[in-house]
């Protein structure tokens, strides 16, 4: 029998992207322009449309050579990449957001580390492209708020618990194992769930103890961040949503695997962030205090969405707020 990480070392690359709205037009436009000029090439790009019929028909007319399917999953991104997935013939499958436009050696920097057959996931980075200029209240340790890489993770290949949604690959036969995305959880429409990419993370290294998920930050993608994400009432949307998720992850793999990565997050990262920008107040920038309120709303935000999220034991809350966003 084969092992589950083994396979041969030209690895053949099925790329899935998803996408819900024409208002991301010009960026999904760019994202498989850039895919398609990749310095490795791809077996096949896979574009998913969720329930979204018009924008389906006006893919499969703009995009030729591109394999344009309709989700077959329920409404939302942990449904559509599922269908990516049960579509796709590459022995890896990476996944790229429809606003998250690749560089040129993205795949080849993505796949080196599976020489390493112990490895079952590589993530990228996703650089923030801001709209003018970073807001004063997004220090660069929340820009996970807006679905990109943040200041306190690895800036060299390391082992991580999981991958960023935005710039993420898994081996075909791992996923296939553990079922793929769960898609009780994750991002649906405008309601900005999320942790879908984390639980499946750890249920992989669950099921196989020696899996390792690797981070190489130099496979990167500039990912486009629209202007109503820069305000401060989505980083509270956000941050309380993040913190729902964990909770219904913590509930689905248990709290020493959900919460592992977040304790350093909070002991170190955070902390750091506030007193750099205190300092950079009491220097001459008044706008850095803007940075400390950020740090805190999202830390009160998250704690209480994750509060809110433990009571509700069930889960029902987040069925409520999927349920409502699928009709919306």
């Amino acid at each position: 029998m084969t092992p589950l990480g083994a396979s041969a070392p030209e690895h053949s690359v099925s790329v899935v992207v998803c996408a819900y709205t024409r208002q991301r037009w010009e960026s999904l436009c760019a994202v498989v322009e850039a895919v398609r000029r990749q310095d490795r090439p791809v077996l096949e790009v896979l574009l998913v449309i969720d329930h979204a019929p018009e924008l389906l028909a006006e893919c499969r007319s703009a995009f030729p050579g591109v394999r344009v399917l309709p989700s077959s999953g329920p409404r939302g991104l942990s449904g559509a990449r599922n269908t990516g997935v049960a579509a796709a013939r590459g022995d890896v499958v990476a996944f790229v957001d429809d606003d998250a436009v690749p560089e040129a050696d993205w795949l080849t920097l993505l796949l080196a580390p599976y020489a390493d057959p112990r490895v079952l996931a590589v993530g990228g980075a996703a650089h923030p492209v801001w709209p003018v200029r970073r807001p004063a209240h997004l220090v660069p340790e929340l820009d996970w708020v807006v679905g990109c890489s943040y200041r306190g993770q690895p800036v060299r290949r390391a082992r991580v618990r999981n991958v960023i949604g935005a710039n993420m690959s898994f081996r075909r036969g791992a996923l296939d194992v553990v079922g793929g995305f769960d898609e009780s959880i994750g991002r649906l429409g405008l309601l900005p769930l999320g942790c879908e990419e984390t639980e499946l993370c750890i249920r992989l290294t669950q099921r196989n103890p020696g899996a390792r998920i690797v981070l190489e930050p130099r496979s990167r993608v500039r990912h486009r961040v629209t202007v109503d994400r820069t305000r401060p009432a989505y980083l509270w949307r956000r941050a309380y949503a993040e913190g729902l998720s964990k909770a219904r992850v913590t509930r689905l793999v248990g709290a020493g695997d959900a919460t592992s990565t977040e304790r350093r997050y909070l002991s170190h990262s955070l902390p750091a962030a506030v007193l750099r920008e205190l300092g950079r107040a009491v220097t001459g920038h008044p706008s850095a205090l803007a940075g400390v309120a950020g740090v805190v709303a999202a830390l009160l935000a998250a704690g209480l969405g994750y509060l809110r999220g433990s009571l509700d034991c069930s889960g029902r809350r987040l069925g409520r707020l999927r349920a409502r966003e699928a009709v919306a």
